[in-house]
C-alpha cells in the first residue's frame, strides 16, 4: 500500500514521508522517532545532537557557492495527532500509518495521516540527504510534543541554534505565507458530584453521537462544525427531567474538535408509570431532530441514537448536581469568540471544549483557548473560569504559550513573497493563522531570528479525514528549492 506512495513525485519527498510514517510517533511518546532521526543524521555523517528535552538538531554545511549566505534553520515537529474512526482497528503505539492514493490526495486508512507535520519533516530529511540540492549552511530543528503542549519549543534553550533565518514548514495552504499565529492556554475544570442509588424498575439507555467531521481546533474552528460535547449536552439538557446521568465520555484530544460522545443514562418508570421512558424518548427525538436539521449541510454523516442497554448502574448523579453540570456546560463558550478587527477573515480568539468526562463521582472538562491577542485570550479564559467556578468546580490554567506577532518588514518575507509571485504568476496570501505554530515560542529565546512559515496543502488535520495534496506537494517542493538558492548574503 505504502509502495504506491513511494512512486509519487517528487520521490525524494514521498519516500522520506513513507519512511517517517513507518515509525510510531504519538505526542509525549517520541522515543522511537527521536532515535530514528538521530540515526538518520549520523548515517549521513552530519553533526547530530539531542537537547535536554528531546529535540533533535542536525547541521549540514553550505553547498559550493552558497557559503556566504545566512544560515537557515529548517524546522518541523516530529509528533503527530492520533485520531481514528470508531470502527478502525489500529494501534498507534505499535503500527505505522497505512496510506493510499485517492485522486490528488494521499490519505490514511481510517486514521490521521501525519502529514501535519510529517511532510515538513520529510522535506528536511530529503534536503539533508541530497548531494545535488543547492543550499546555504543548514540547521535542521526537529521539535517534539508540538501537538500536546509545545514542550519541545518551550524547552529549546537559547544559544543552541546559530541560524539567522527560520523556515517553519507547518503551514497547510500552499498559497499562504505565514507571518503570525495564535497563542493558547489549556483550561481544565474538575469537580465532584454526589451519587445516589439508581432508581429501581428503570432502564439504562446509551446515547451515542458520532460521525462529526472534527478537525483542527484552531484552523477549522471558523467553519462552525459540530462539537460533540456541546451537542451531547443539548440532548441531556432537553431530557434532564426524565433521566439520571450515570456516565459520560466525549472527545479525545485537546487540540481536536470532538467528533464523538457517549452517555449512559438511567430512566425510571416508577414516578411516571404511564410512560416516563416514552417521555424521555420523545424529548430526545425532538432535540435530535433539531440538531440534525441545524447541521445537515455541515455534518451530513452525523449519527445520534438512544438505545436500551443491558448495562446496569447502581449509582447515578443527583438531580441538583446534574442540573448544575448541564447548565455550566450550556454556559461555557465554544467556538469563535472574536474575529480579528485588523486582518480579514482571521479568527482572533476561540475556545474548543475538547474533552468531557463524568464517572464515579468526578467531572472533568478540558478546553483549549486560543488567541493572537494576549488580553483577549485572558478575557475568554477568565470567562470560562468564572462559569465553572460558579458551578463549584476547580479550574486550572496551564500550558500557556505566546502568539507570534507579524513582522511585515521581515527580509525573508520579501524573499518568499517575490519568489512566489515570480513562480506562480500571482501574489501569495501573506497571513496570520489561528493555530499554535512554534515560531512565537522559539522567538522568545531567539528574538533576532527572522522567521516565516509555509507548507503544502493539507486538509482535515487532526482528524481521520486528514489528506495531503499530491500536486500541491510538487508545487511546494519547487518553492522550497528556490528559496534555499535565494537566501540573502550575510
Amino acid at each position: 500500500m505504502n509502495e504506491e506512495i513511494r512512486n509519487l513525485n517528487p520521490k525524494v519527498l514521498w519516500n522520506k514521508f513513507a519512511d517517517l510514517n513507518a515509525v510510531p510517533r504519538p505526542s509525549k511518546k517520541e522515543e522511537r522517532v527521536i532515535a530514528f532521526m538521530k540515526d538518520f543524521g549520523k548515517s549521513l555523517g552530519l553533526e547530530t545532537m539531542e537537547d535536554e528535552v528531546g529535540n533533535v538538531i542536525i547541521r549540514k554545511p553550505a553547498t559550493k557557492g552558497l557559503e556566504d549566505r545566512k544560515t537557515v534553520v529548517l524546522q518541523s515537529h516530529l509528533d503527530m495527532v492520533h485520531q481514528k474512526n470508531n470502527d478502525t482497528d489500529f494501534n498507534f503505539d505499535a503500527q505505522g500509518i497505512k496510506m493510499y492514493v485517492d485522486g490528488d490526495w494521499v490519505r490514511a486508512k481510517g486514521t490521521t495521516l501525519g502529514a501535519d507535520n510529517g511532510i515538513g519533516v520529510a522535506t528536511i530529511m530529503a534536503i539533508l540527504e541530497s548531494n545535488i540540492i543547492e543550499h546555504p549552511a543548514l540547521e535542521a530543528l526537529f521539535t517534539i510534543d508540538e501537538e500536546t503542549g509545545l514542550t519541545g519549543a518551550k524547552g529549546l534553550k537559547g544559544g543552541l541554534l546559530k541560524g539567522d533565518i527560520l523556515l517553519n514548514l507547518d503551514t497547510e495552504e500552499d498559497d499562504e505565507i505565514g507571518v503570525g499565529c495564535a497563542g493558547g492556554v489549556d483550561v481544565t475544570a474538575t469537580g465532584a458530584y454526589n451519587e445516589i442509588e439508581a432508581p429501581k424498575n428503570s432502564a439504562t439507555f446509551i446515547i451515542k453521537l458520532k460521525g462529526l467531521n472534527g478537525g483542527h481546533s484552531g484552523m477549522d474552528i471558523i467553519k462552525g462544525l459540530g462539537n460533540a460535547n456541546k451537542m451531547m449536552n443539548r440532548l441531556l439538557f432537553a431530557t434532564n427531567d426524565f433521566m439520571k446521568l450515570a456516565k459520560l465520555e466525549g472527545g479525545s484530544l485537546r487540540n481536536a474538535i470532538p467528533r464523538e460522545s457517549v452517555a449512559q443514562v438511567v430512566v425510571s418508570s416508577e414516578a411516571m408509570p404511564a410512560g416516563r421512558q416514552e417521555k424521555f424518548l420523545t424529548e430526545f427525538e425532538k432535540m435530535k431532530k433539531a440538531i440534525l436539521d441545524e447541521y445537515k449541510s455541515l455534518e451530513p454523516n452525523l449519527s445520534i441514537t438512544a438505545e436500551k442497554s443491558d448495562e446496569n448502574f447502581t449509582k447515578v448523579m443527583t438531580g441538583d448536581d446534574q442540573t448544575t453540570f448541564l447548565k455550566a456546560m450550556n454556559a461555557a463558550h465554544n467556538g469563535v469568540y472574536r474575529m480579528s478587527p485588523d486582518i480579514e477573515d482571521l479568527v482572533e480568539t476561540s475556545n474548543n471544549i475538547s474533552k468531557v468526562s463524568v464517572a464515579n463521582g468526578k467531572i472533568k472538562v478540558e478546553c483549549l483557548t486560543r488567541s493572537s491577542v494576549e488580553s483577549s485570550k485572558e478575557v475568554l479564559a477568565n470567562a470560562l473560569t468564572s462559569t465553572f467556578e460558579l458551578a463549584g468546580y476547580k479550574v486550572n490554567l496551564a500550558g500557556d504559550y505566546p502568539g507570534w506577532a507579524p513582522n511585515m518588514d521581515s527580509p525573508i518575507l520579501k524573499v518568499l513573497d517575490n519568489l512566489y509571485q515570480k513562480m506562480n504568476g500571482e501574489k501569495a496570501n501573506v497571513a496570520a493563522c489561528h493555530a499554535g505554530l512554534e515560531c512565537g515560542i522559539l522567538g522568545q529565546n531567539y528574538p533576532e531570528m527572522d522567521m516565516i512559515s509555509f507548507g503544502p496543502t493539507i486538509k482535515g488535520a487532526h482528524s481521520p479525514d486528514e489528506r495531503a495534496s499530491i500536486s500541491s506537494a510538487q508545487k511546494y517542493w519547487k518553492f522550497v528549492l528556490e528559496i534555499l538558492k535565494n537566501i540573502p548574503k550575510k
